[in-house]
């Protein structure tokens, strides 16, 4: 009896452990995605006349930066 309930012990201690890991795992990932949107934005570091003159909105570079592999433009580019 003592031998099942020490296994049982370990199982869950397993789960739990993985599901702590994928949880890390996962907000370690939107963290980077999250800095790698803000670096995009950063690239673009200018004004909405000069976005303007290039036929763009602070708007798509947003939508671009969060999907990334969606096209707004209907564009596909560097392909």
């Amino acid at each position: 009896m003592s031998t099942t309930f020490g296994a049982t012990g370990l199982g869950q201690t397993a789960a739990s452990t993985r599901r702590v890991s994928s949880f890390l795992n996962r907000y370690w990932g939107a963290f980077q995605e999250r800095r790698k949107r803000q670096r995009l934005r950063a690239t673009f570091d200018l004004s909405d006349r000069e976005l303007m003159d290039i036929g763009t909105t602070r708007g798509e570079i947003d939508y671009a930066a969060w999907n990334r592999g969606l096209d707004p433009r209907g564009i596909r580019s560097a392909e």
